[in-house]
C-alpha cells in the first residue's frame, strides 16, 4: 500500500483502515535507516518508544478514541525543544546534558497528549545560530533535493527529514527565518506564527523577544492542524498570550481576499533567473482563485533588518555571556562569532532597536487595513551548494547569505507567516513564497495557503531519494 504523502492524507488513510500508526511509523524508520546517513537528519531517534507510541495509537483508533488528526503520525522535533526521551543538545557541546532531562516542552506535551508518535530529536544549527563546523562531533545536514547543499537553517533537520519522507510533520523555531528557509529550501511548508501564539518555553532560546515555535510539514492544512494542537496560552512562558485560535476556511476560493504583493528588496541582482517567472506565476494563480492584487512596500525595511539582528545578538549574549567566556572554543566558529557581536551592541543601541521595531509594528499593523495578506519571494535564490557558501576552514558566512533572504523582517515585526513551495529553478531545486498576516491571523493566510495548494501540486513533489510507490502515487489534498 502507498505511503501518503501529507499528514492530512495518512490521518485520513488511518480512519479509514487503509493504514495503521504501527505501519506508518515502521516505514518512517526505514527511510531514516536508508537516508539519514547521507542527510544527516537526526541527532537521537526514539525508534522503540515511537513504535510502542504508535500501538497505543493503533489500540486508542481501535477503541474509538480518536485524540484529532495528529494521533498516530510520525514527528520529528528540532533538538533544542525538549522531548523527554533523550538529552536536548541543542547541536552543542555546551549545553547542561540536565537541561530538559525527562520532560517535555509544552509544545512536546501537547504533541503527544494529541497522540503524535515522536520520532526522535532532528538536527539544528548550534543554539539555532551557528552554522556546520566540521571540527565538532555532529552531523551535516544535506538537502535531499541534491545533497551537495544546504537544507536551510536553523530547523534543517525539520525541513529535510520532512521532505525526504522521516516523518509526516516536524516542530521547528524561528528567529530570522530558521522555519520559512528550510521550508524554502526543502520544498515544503512552514509556519511561523505571530509572537505570542504558541509558547516557546522548554526552548533553549536564542532571541527571547524574536523567538516563535511553528511547524514543517507538506502542506498549509496540515500545518494547520499542528497549530490548532500546539497554540495556546501555557503558564510558563509569560508572552504567550490567550487569545481564541479561528479556524481556516478550506474552501478553494479567495474571492473578495485582498493580497499586497511586495517586489522591492526581494529580487537583488543575481537572484535566480527562474524567480520572477515562477513568483509571476504563482500570482497569476492566486488571482485565477478570486483574490485582487496590489503592489505595497514594507515599512521601515532596512531598519528592521538591522534591529533583527542587533536584538538576536544581544539576547542571545545575555544567554550565552558566561559560557561564552569559559567555554569560547567549544561553541562553534560561527556561533562564537556571532554572540560575541552582541558585546558590541549598546544599552542604547538595544532600547532604539526595540523603539523603532514599535513603530514598524504600527506601520505594519496600518498597511493591513489596506490588504488581508501580503505575498513575497521567501528567498531569491534555491538552495546552496555547500561548497559555493563555506571558506577553506568550513565557515559560512550567513550575513551575506540574507541578502538573497527575506525572513528576518517578519520575526522583528512579529506577525504570521506561511513559506509554502511555488515552483522549481532550472536546475530542478525548489522556489518558494512568503504569506504574511496581520497579528494573530493565523486563519487568513493558512486558508490562502490552501486554496493555493488545492490549485497546484508544488507541496507533493518529492525528491528523487525519497521518491517510491509511495509518493508517486498522489492523493487529495
Amino acid at each position: 500500500m502507498p505511503t501518503p504523502v501529507t499528514l492530512t492524507d495518512a490521518a485520513a488513510a488511518l480512519r479509514a483502515g487503509t493504514v495503521t500508526s504501527t505501519e506508518l511509523t515502521e516505514a518512517a524508520i526505514a527511510r531514516a535507516d536508508r537516508l539519514d546517513g547521507e542527510l544527516g537528519t537526526y541527532l537521537a531517534r526514539f525508534d522503540d518508544t515511537a513504535l510502542a507510541a504508535a500501538e497505543r495509537a493503533d489500540a486508542e483508533l481501535a477503541e474509538g478514541l480518536d485524540r484529532g488528526p495528529l494521533h498516530g503520525i510520525p514527528f520529528g522535533v528540532k533538538d533544542i525543544l525538549a522531548a523527554a526521551e533523550g538529552p536536548t543538545t541543542a547541536q552543542s557541546l555546551i549545553l547542561d546534558p540536565a537541561w530538559g532531562a525527562g520532560r517535555d516542552a509544552p509544545v512536546v506535551a501537547r504533541l503527544r497528549a494529541a497522540g503524535a508518535v515522536i520520532t526522535g530529536k532532528v538536527t539544528t544549527m548550534e543554539f539555532a545560530c551557528g552554522m556546520v563546523d566540521p571540527t565538532k562531533p555532529f552531523p551535516v545536514p544535506r538537502n535531499p533535493w541534491d545533497p551537495r547543499t544546504w537544507p536551510g537553517g536553523s530547523s534543517s533537520g525539520t525541513g529535510n527529514g520532512v521532505a525526504a519522507g522521516m516523518f509526516f510533520a516536524g516542530l521547528g523555531t524561528d528567529t530570522a527565518g530558521s522555519i520559512r528557509i528550510p521550508a524554502a529550501f526543502c520544498g515544503v511548508t512552514g509556519l511561523m506564527p505571530t509572537f505570542g501564539r504558541v509558547p516557546k518555553s522548554g526552548c533553549a532560546p536564542l532571541g527571547y523577544s524574536l523567538d516563535h515555535v511553528g511547524p514543517l510539514a507538506r502542506s498549509a492544512r496540515d500545518c494547520a492542524s499542528v497549530l490548532e494542537v500546539i497554540a495556546g496560552h501555557h503558564p510558563s512562558d509569560p508572552d504567550c498570550v490567550d487569545l481564541p485560535l479561528a479556524p481556516p476556511e478550506f474552501g478553494g476560493s479567495l474571492n473578495g481576499l485582498r493580497i499586497g504583493v511586495v517586489r522591492d528588496h526581494h529580487f537583488p541582482e543575481r537572484s535566480d533567473p527562474a524567480l520572477g517567472p515562477v513568483f509571476d506565476e504563482a500570482l497569476a494563480t492566486l488571482t485565477s482563485l478570486g483574490a485582487t492584487l496590489t503592489d505595497v512596500a514594507l515599512p521601515y525595511w532596512p531598519e528592521m533588518l538591522t534591529a533583527n539582528l542587533v536584538t538576536m545578538c544581544a539576547e542571545a549574549l545575555a544567554y550565552h555571556r558566561n559560557d561564552l567566556v569559559e567555554r569560547w572554543a567549544d561553541y562553534f566558529a560561527s556561533t562564537r562569532l556571532l554572540l560575541a557581536r552582541g558585546a558590541l551592541v549598546s544599552g542604547a543601541d538595544y532600547v532604539q532597536a526595540q523603539r523603532v521595531r514599535r513603530v514598524a509594528q504600527d506601520a505594519v499593523a496600518r498597511l493591513f487595513e489596506e490588504v488581508d495578506v501580503i505575498v513575497c519571494p521567501t528567498t531569491a535564490l534555491p538552495a546552496p551548494r555547500y561548497d559555493d557558501i563555506t571558506d577553506a576552514e568550513g565557515t559560512i558566512d550567513v550575513e551575506a547569505m540574507f541578502e538573497f533572504i527575506f525572513t528576518q523582517y517578519w520575526d522583528c515585526v512579529g506577525n504570521p507567516v506561511l513559506a509554502v513551495p511555488m515552483g522549481f529553478t532550472a536546475a530542478g531545486l525548489p522556489l518558494s513564497m512568503q504569506l504574511a498576516g496581520p497579528a494573530f491571523a493565523e486563519a487568513t493566510i493558512l486558508t490562502a495557503g490552501d486554496a493555493f495548494q488545492q490549485a497546484t501540486d508544488w507541496h507533493r513533489r518529492v525528491p528523487a531519494m525519497a521518491d517510491d510507490s509511495a509518493a508517486a502515487t498522489p492523493a487529495a489534498v
